[in-house]
């Protein structure tokens, strides 16, 4: 790597630390994705700093174009969480500022350089540098509070008991969560009690894992949990839902995992796979489970029993 690259990533996390970012953001990763935000290739002034709108994997192609730094594609996900969820929390940068309702696992989800931090940057090395900082930093409260406002307000709202709502992040995944427990469930499990309801983002949704627990069931981690798991108290079932939008549904690999995670369950396991429409649900068929159940959320009151002695109900072998 040049002096003039490696003077531009130093350049970069001296903002990082100007900026108030904590220090796990203060590396190479956290200043090459911020000079991919700006598209500030090696010799470019700061001055003529731009805005693009840029995706994970763009920014890593970027970084190994322009500064000659190579990362594995698994590191996809350090760089989304560990650098720009912390800029998009800073208010440093925006998130899918063309269309905020996008889905968060969107592989078309990209970031912006925040219009009041790319003129600060404008001024970087110029004697207004510090004089733009000081007030930069002054408002940065306000205008975090006022994005995180915006975030809050895309959020699906989900009802899951009288009086007692959660949000969910924006997408047709979360759509489709919301209409398993708000059509489905009263349907097909009258009563039930809402355990676990997943999120594509980095936090809320919801989990009762002390009702699991009394269950038999106890999970470290909820990263492997069916996106909805319902616990059909009349029937003494624990209903385990996969929604598909753009992963696939309960096969055979997935139903091994589901029934070894729920191993010391005190209920009956069923297994459903529910699809926004009949057209997604085609793309699927081949691949489904025997001895499931599959409900399309644009015909919420039927449900499709893939063979076995009974329509809905667990199975034991």
């Amino acid at each position: 790597m040049t002096d003039k690259k490696i003077a531009y990533i130093e350049a970069a996390n001296h903002i990082i630390v100007s900026l108030g970012l904590p220090r796990a953001q203060h590396n190479e990763r956290s200043a090459l994705s911020l000079l991919a935000l700006l598209n500030l290739t090696p010799g470019k002034p700061w001055a003529k700093a731009e805005y693009p709108l840029i995706g994970i994997t763009p920014i890593m192609d970027w970084a190994r174009e322009h500064y000659g730094k190579e990362y594995a594609p698994n590191t996809r996900e350090t760089f989304r969480r560990q650098t720009m969820h912390q800029f998009c929390d800073a208010g440093v940068a925006l998130y899918n500022p063309d269309k905020p309702d996008r889905p968060v696992n969107s592989p078309k989800a990209v970031y912006q350089i925040e219009p009041a931090t790319l003129q600060l940057l404008h001024t970087f090395g110029t004697p207004q540098w510090h004089t733009k900082l000081t007030a930069y930093l002054a408002e940065r409260e306000t205008l975090v509070a006022k994005y995180a406002k915006e975030r809050e307000h895309n959020r699906i709202p989900v009802e899951i008991a009288p009086g007692k709502e959660i949000t969910l992040s924006p997408g047709t995944h979360s759509e489709l969560i919301r209409a398993i427990i708000k059509d489905f469930a009263p349907s097909f499990a009258p009563g039930s009690v809402l355990v676990y309801a997943g999120d594509t983002g980095d936090k809320w949704g919801y989990f009762n894992a002390a009702l699991l627990a009394e269950l038999g069931v106890n999970v470290d981690s909820h990263g492997k949990m069916p996106d909805v798991v319902l616990h059909f108290t009349k029937n003494k079932w624990l209903l385990l839902v996969e929604a598909v939008t753009s992963h696939g549904p309960v096969d055979g690999k997935r139903h091994a995992e589901l029934a070894k995670l729920f191993a010391g369950s005190k209920a009956g396991l069923v297994y459903v796979t529910a699809f926004p429409n009949r057209s997604i649900m085609g793309r699927y068929l081949g691949e489904i489970a025997w001895e499931t159940e599959v409900w399309v959320a644009d015909a919420p009151s039927h449900l499709i029993h893939f063979n076995g002695i009974r329509f809905l109900g667990p199975y034991t072998i």
